[in-house]
């Protein structure tokens, strides 16, 4: 009676959490069926280092970091701001993120190759201008590759980091010198579809691209970033998340560089004190929703039947 109990609690509660990230009334995400349809390969399999980090609860707290890092180059601050319906809908905007990340880390090839075509059409209509930290107008696109650049390493760095900080789950090195080289240069292929070839193969290149940005003076704070941070810092969700994403944020900011906390205008909270705590709250989340998850088993599942995986 009581593991019934238990299960049925557990079902209600993912049901919930699957609702609120996924937009979906009955909490199953709409691109389940896009992760599970064919029978081809996806990029990765349920042993490398992206599928590992991005399956962990740990993202819930990468996913605020990286938007974080975004706001730090008010390119990609403005782009956020004027082409998105971050304000209106942030949930949407939410799942958008969640769908792309998703798609390309537990899909077949088809299904990435699709999600990037209608990523790009996306990019295609984000154009403008954004005023640089040295006070110049400058015209931009989303499809410029240095504004690519700096979101891809803003999410990467953002997802390792928080894995690092609050997972548990060791990283598989692979062929690598150590797991954090592997999920970096694994996930570089994630990007190819959009463009971009150039990238961090390793966490020593991936820290000295991002040190070499911020020296170079493109990072700045513009009279648009305290506004966008105050909306990352208090979004208007539910109010049985808000406790819960209170804790998720302040987790993310401990995670940041000093450096990138003083340009957001952002002050840490005691590192002994939110670390311990956040690793036990993603663990009671991770117990409370239950071990299962319908994308990563249907994303199995077809990578059973394309027979370059199969369960030990």
């Amino acid at each position: 009676m009581l593991l019934a109990k238990n299960n049925s609690l557990q079902e209600n509660l993912s049901r919930r959490f699957r609702r609120l990230l996924s937009q979906d009334p009955n909490g199953v995400p709409p691109w389940l069926p896009i992760v599970a349809e064919g029978d081809k390969p996806g990029l990765f399999l349920p042993s490398d280092a992206p599928w590992i980090v991005h399956a962990d609860f740990g993202t819930l707290v990468g996913g605020i970091r990286a938007l974080l890092m975004q706001a730090l180059h008010p390119g990609s601050l403005t782009g956020v701001k004027n082409h998105s319906r971050y304000q209106q809908d942030p949930l949407g905007r939410l799942a958008g993120t969640i769908r792309w990340l998703t798609v390309t880390t537990f899909g077949s090839v088809d299904a990435v190759a699709g999600e990037a075509a209608r990523v790009n059409r996306m990019h295609q209509r984000v154009t403008g201008e954004y005023q640089t930290g040295a006070g110049e107008l400058k015209s931009y696109r989303a499809a410029d590759e240095d504004l690519l650049l700096w979101v891809h390493i803003a999410f990467m760095e953002s997802f390792l980091v928080a894995h690092q900080f609050y997972s548990a789950q060791p990283i598989p090195s692979g062929d690598a010198a150590t797991g954090a080289d592997n999920y970096v240069g694994q996930w570089s292929r994630s990007v190819e579809p959009l463009g971009l070839t150039n990238v961090p193969m390793t966490e020593a290149e991936l820290e000295k691209l991002i040190a070499e940005i911020y020296q170079s003076g493109q990072l700045s704070k513009t009279p648009d970033t305290e506004s966008v941070i105050k909306f990352i810092q208090y979004p208007p969700l539910p109010a049985t998340a808000k406790p819960v994403y209170r804790l998720l944020f302040e987790a993310a900011v401990v995670s940041l560089r000093p450096e990138f906390r003083e340009l957001l205008g952002l002050k840490a909270k005691s590192r002994w004190l939110i670390i311990p705590i956040t690793r036990a709250v993603l663990k009671i989340m991770r117990w409370a929703i239950g071990p299962e998850s319908p994308i990563e088993d249907a994303a199995r599942a077809r990578l059973i039947r394309a027979r370059v995986w199969s369960p030990k």
